[in-house]
């Protein structure tokens, strides 16, 4: 059964920083791209940022670039979403999400989610 567990959310000021985890179980995830994504009421999920597991290689929401930065850590099967400078706009509740192929920024590609952790970042 695969399993997607985000941890690491919470309610922080703006400028802090926050480090969300994604501990992945129940299969291989090497072939697979890992993804975070956000979401906020009434409005659609919204791609955050993406990485290949077996190469690496990362993608990122122009609105988080050079803030946010996406890694995975394959001894743990982990990945994370290391969140600095953050922006009152940044509050959401931020899933993970795997996906088979490169399904990058489309939420609708994505195979397997997490049940959301919440980030709120006060003014």
């Amino acid at each position: 059964q695969v399993q997607l567990v985000e941890s690491g959310g919470g309610l922080v000021q703006a400028g802090d920083s926050l480090r969300l985890s994604c501990a992945a179980s129940g299969r291989s995830f090497s072939m697979f791209t890992m993804g975070w994504f956000r979401q906020v009421p009434g409005k659609e999920r919204e791609f955050v940022a993406t990485i290949r597991w077996n190469s690496g290689r990362t993608y990122y929401a122009d609105s988080v670039k050079g803030r946010f930065t996406i890694s995975r850590d394959n001894a743990k099967n982990t990945v994370y979403l290391q969140m600095n400078s953050l922006k009152p706009e940044d509050t959401a509740v931020y899933y993970c999400a795997a996906g088979s192929g490169m399904p990058i920024s489309d939420y609708t590609r994505y195979d397997y989610w997490g049940q959301g952790t919440q980030v709120t970042v006060s003014s």
